[in-house]
């Protein structure tokens, strides 16, 4: 049996923040709406696939990049009952099973190429979206 917080836990208050600020910037500046579902992943893992094409250097989308992953993990808090964890400044998700999550460090990764916020949504969920 779980029991709902009616707080969240102090190490969500900077990737709580840093996803609303995504989610805030995206919609003001580039008119994308994102609305915490896994299936608005898709669209997260196509705006970072638009910025690495564009040849954006690290440094100028480091900040975008951490709203992105921060979002995402919010997603997997939302979507699966997890719960933000932090230490010496990184932050991870830890779903219910135990497992930890990095996806601001997913979102780097999907910068370079290398990697899926929407994969990691579906592997940290257990769920299949279609």
């Amino acid at each position: 049996m779980t029991t709902r917080q009616t707080s969240r836990p102090s190490a969500a208050a900077k990737p709580v923040r840093w996803a609303a600020d995504a989610v805030s910037a995206l919609r003001e500046g580039a008119r994308v709406r994102l609305d915490y579902s896994a299936q608005s992943l898709w669209r997260v893992d196509r705006l970072i696939e638009e910025i690495r094409r564009e040849g954006a250097p690290y440094a100028a989308v480091e900040t975008v990049l951490r709203g992105l992953g921060a979002y995402a993990g919010e997603v997997v808090v939302r979507q699966a009952g997890a719960e933000w964890w932090t230490s010496g400044g990184e932050h991870w998700v830890r779903t219910p099973d135990g497992r930890l999550w990095d996806p601001v460090d997913e979102a780097r990764r999907c910068f370079a190429g290398d990697g899926s916020l929407r994969l990691l949504c579906r592997d940290a969920t257990g769920t299949v979206r279609h």
